[in-house]
C-alpha cells in the first residue's frame, strides 16, 4: 500500500479559544507522549494486586474549545477470564463505566473530573453483561468469590466515544451492540440497538446482533458536520456462525444519520485473521476516516513482541452499500452467503462488492521516536493541524494470571505497570 508521509515531533497548536466570554489565542505544546498521573486504587486483591481507576484509554475525544482537554473512556471495568467456557470474573461488579476529563499540564495528564454514565432515570450504569434479548454476549459473570452475577439491562461495555458540539456524548459498546447518547453529565438520552430496547424505539440493523462477544462496535466517529455517526465493528461478526466465518477478514462499518435514523453499511477488510481487529475510527471529513488496527501483543517485548499496530486512512467514496432493505437477521445475502462468509477481497469481487479504500498512514511500531510499549492501542482523535492523538487501554493495571485471577499488568519493555497515555503525532 502507498505510504503517507508524517513527522514525529513536538506539536504546537495556536488556536483561538473562548474562555469566560473572552477570545484569546492559546499556544498549546503537545509532547510526544503524556501519561495520566497518580490513578486511584479501586481495590486490592487478597494477593496484593492493585486494580487502578485507570482504565480510561478505550477511547479519546477532544474539546474544540479547550485544546488542552481530553475526554477519555473506560470500558466495563476490570475483568479476567473465568474457568468455565464463556465465563468472566468481574473484579468490581458495581463499577460504573465513566468518562474522565483530563487536562494536559506540564506534559502530564491530570484527571479533573469524572462523568459517571447513568440511565434515563439517573441511576448509575454498570459493566455487567446484558440479559437475553437486550444484547446478551453469552458470557456468565462471576464475582471474586465465585458467585454468579445476574445480568443487567443497565450493563454497558463502553468502547467508542465522540463528543458532540452541544457537549453531549455518543458511546458505542461491545454488548448489544448499543449506540448510546448521554448528556454532558452522563445521563442517558437514548440507547439504540438491534432490539429496540433503548427507550427511544430507534434501531440499528438486525444483523449487528451477530457481533462476536467482546468484539462488538469497538469504534465510533462523528462526521465534522455533526450529522452522522460512524460505527466500526472490531472483528468479523459470527454471521451466520463462528465456524462459517473462521477465515473471514470482513468487518462492517455502520453509518447512522442522527436526525432520521437512516443507516448504511460498508465493508472494511482487516489485514489478516490473526489480528484482534480495529480498535477505533475518527473522521477526517464526511467520507474519509482514520482507523487503528492491531494485534494483542506488547511492543518491545523480548519474546513474542508485537508486529502489527497500524493506522490506516480509509475512504467510503465508491464503496458498496451492503444494507439489507428487508433487515434480515443475517443481512443481505450474496449467492446465498453472508458478507462475512465471502471472507476476503476475492470473495467480495466475485459478489460485486467494493470495500472501502485503505491506505497506510502510520506504523506505531516503526514510526515513533521511541518504542511503543503497549499491547492495546485503542483510541483515536484528531486535533487541528493534523495532530493525531492515540490512547492506550491499560486494563485498570491488571491482566489474567492464567488461573482465573488478577495479576499486575507489567509492560515488558519498562517493567512498570501499564498506565493510560496519549501519544501526539503530527501527520502530513
Amino acid at each position: 500500500m502507498k505510504r503517507k508521509l508524517l513527522t514525529i515531533a513536538t506539536a504546537v497548536l495556536l488556536l483561538t479559544a473562548c474562555k469566560k466570554n473572552k477570545t484569546e489565542t492559546i499556544a498549546i505544546v503537545y509532547p510526544e507522549m503524556a501519561e495520566a498521573v497518580n490513578p486511584s486504587v479501586l481495590f486490592t486483591t487478597t494477593a496484593g494486586v492493585k486494580v487502578y481507576n485507570g482504565g480510561f484509554g478505550s477511547a479519546v475525544a477532544v474539546d474544540p474549545n479547550e485544546p488542552d482537554v481530553f475526554y477519555m473512556l473506560t470500558d466495563r471495568g476490570s475483568n479476567v477470564a473465568g474457568q468455565m467456557a464463556n465465563s468472566i470474573i468481574i473484579g468490581k461488579p458495581d463499577f460504573d463505566p465513566q468518562i474522565g476529563k483530563f487536562r494536559l499540564k506540564d506534559g502530564k495528564l491530570i484527571l479533573e473530573n469524572v462523568i459517571e454514565l447513568k440511565n434515563e432515570a439517573g441511576a448509575k450504569l454498570n459493566g455487567l453483561p446484558n440479559p437475553i434479548g437486550m444484547g446478551a454476549s453469552g458470557e456468565t459473570a462471576y464475582d471474586l468469590n465465585g458467585n454468579v452475577i445476574t445480568p443487567s439491562a443497565d450493563g454497558i461495555d463502553s468502547e467508542g466515544l465522540v463528543r458532540a458540539a452541544d457537549g453531549s456524548f455518543w458511546i458505542s459498546d461491545e454488548y448489544g451492540p448499543h449506540i448510546a447518547h448521554f448528556d454532558a453529565n452522563g445521563k442517558t438520552i437514548e440507547r439504540i440497538n438491534p432490539f429496540g430496547t433503548g427507550g427511544g424505539g430507534r434501531k440499528i440493523p438486525a444483523v449487528f446482533a451477530n457481533r462476536r462477544a467482546n468484539r462488538g462496535m469497538e469504534g465510533l466517529a462523528i462526521t465534522p458536520d455533526g450529522k452522522t455517526l460512524v460505527g466500526m465493528m472490531q472483528s468479523p461478526m459470527y454471521n451466520p456462525s463462528k465456524a462459517a466465518t473462521a477465515n473471514s477478514t470482513v468487518l462492517r462499518i455502520l453509518t447512522f444519520d442522527i436526525a432520521t435514523g437512516a443507516t448504511k453499511q460498508y465493508v472494511y477488510l482487516m489485514d489478516n485473521i490473526t489480528l484482534t481487529g480495529v480498535s477505533d475510527i475518527v473522521a477526517v471529513n464526511a467520507t474519509t476516516f482514520l482507523t487503528i488496527e492491531r494485534d494483542g501483543l506488547f511492543g518491545g517485548a523480548a519474546s513474542n513482541p508485537a508486529t502489527f499496530k497500524k493506522v490506516f486512512k480509509i475512504d467510503l467514496n465508491g464503496a458498496t452499500d451492503i444494507s439489507d432493505a428487508a433487515n434480515g437477521v443475517t443481512g443481505k445475502l450474496y449467492g446465498g452467503k453472508t458478507v462475512e462468509e465471502l471472507n476476503n477481497l476475492v470473495g467480495l469481487q466475485g459478489a460485486g462488492i467494493v470495500p472501502v479504500t485503505k491506505t497506510l498512514a502510520l506504523d506505531l511500531l516503526k514510526d515513533l521516536p521511541t518504542v511503543y510499549p503497549h499491547d492495546k492501542a485503542e483510541g483515536l482523535a484528531l486535533l487541528p493541524g493534523n495532530i493525531l492523538v492515540i490512547s492506550n487501554d491499560d486494563d485498570f493495571g491488571v491482566v489474567d494470571n492464567g488461573a482465573s485471577g488478577f495479576a499486575q499488568k507489567i509492560l515488558p519493555l519498562t517493567n512498570s505497570v501499564d498506565r493510560n497515555r496519549l501519544y501526539f503525532i503530527k501527520l502530513k
